[in-house]
């Protein structure tokens, strides 16, 4: 059996060796569009992170039987292509959630709590100067009393309405398929969740009723102080729209996800006058030692049970 794995930079130092146990493997670091094709022609099982798989990719690999997308997410491959030829397409399912909200607090405690201000005013030699034991001049605020508001209450949703629980908020949630009922927390429309909250974060995919969910308009209506966090996907928040409410109201925001990634050099995010209220990581949510592990892991197993049939 041929297996091609084709953007294996994206696990990192994740031992890959199980594969090696189940076939004939080839290791690609990363796969340009270009190199796409001939590197899944003669394959048996393609794993692929985020290289794109189209119809003509498919129509073009006789020998392939199964696409293993190493996400949860599958909106890189063509599925009516792959059904058409009798392949299976299997991805893995709640590997990160875990990493994901432990990040969604990483991103809050990073734009509410001022590490950064505060270690470098330690180490550039401010504080040994400083005439007092303290320094108050970046406050702080607490969970505790505040009002969570969570946009998309799937799994990592719950996770972390369970986390701010903990801390002492209160907790709602807006259901972006309009599907979702939870009998433990306030369900309530999007208008109300982001004037109320003080602490807003995205957790649904990117679909019709999400894409550019919140747009210029929409961010105005955050309260002031906010902090709006987007660890759901690119595309569901108009990122032009952040660039310029960053600028023009005292919102914070922390975006673990971009439409496109890795993003563009002249982004208006990197153009943004009021850089401390901006906090952008480079899709690392996912990336836990721990869920590296899991995510391989399952992508072996799904080979294997396919193999198995």
């Amino acid at each position: 059996m041929k297996i091609v794995i084709l953007d294996a930079l994206t696990f990192g130092d994740t031992s890959l060796g199980g594969f090696f146990k189940l076939g004939d493997v080839d290791v690609f670091q990363t796969t340009s569009p270009q190199q796409t094709q001939e590197r899944i022609t003669h394959a048996d099982v393609i794993v692929t992170n985020k290289v794109v798989i189209t119809s003509e990719h498919i129509s073009n690999s006789p020998a392939l039987k199964l696409i293993c997308v190493a996400a949860t997410g599958m909106n890189n491959v063509d599925i009516d292509a792959a059904k058409k030829r009798g392949i299976e397409v299997k991805n893995v399912s709640g590997y990160s959630t875990d990493s994901v909200i432990q990040h969604t607090f990483s991103m809050l405690f990073y734009l509410v709590g001022h590490p950064r201000y505060y270690d470098e005013y330690v180490k550039d030699g401010s504080y040994a100067k400083s005439q007092i034991f303290t320094d108050v001049s970046q406050p702080f605020f607490e969970i505790k009393g505040k009002r969570w508001g969570i946009i998309g209450l799937g799994e990592i949703g719950r996770g972390v309405a369970r986390v701010a629980e903990a801390f002492g908020a209160d907790v709602c949630y807006f259901s972006t398929s309009g599907k979702n009922s939870n009998a433990e927390y306030k369900q309530v429309e999007l208008e109300e969740l982001l004037k109320r909250s003080h602490i807003i974060s995205i957790h649904a995919p990117l679909n019709d009723k999400t894409a550019n969910l919140l747009g210029y308009e929409q961010l105005l209506m955050c309260r002031e102080e906010a902090v709006v966090l987007n660890l759901g996907r690119g595309g569901i928040i108009d990122e032009a729209a952040v660039a310029r409410v960053v600028d023009e109201k005292n919102i914070s925001f922390g975006l673990d996800v971009l439409s496109r990634e890795p993003m563009e050099e002249s982004h208006p995010l990197l153009s943004v006058k009021n850089r401390d209220n901006l906090y952008i990581t480079p899709h690392i949510a996912w990336t836990s030692v721990e869920a590296r592990q899991k995510l391989i892991a399952g992508v072996i197993e799904n080979i294997k049970s396919s193999i198995s049939r």
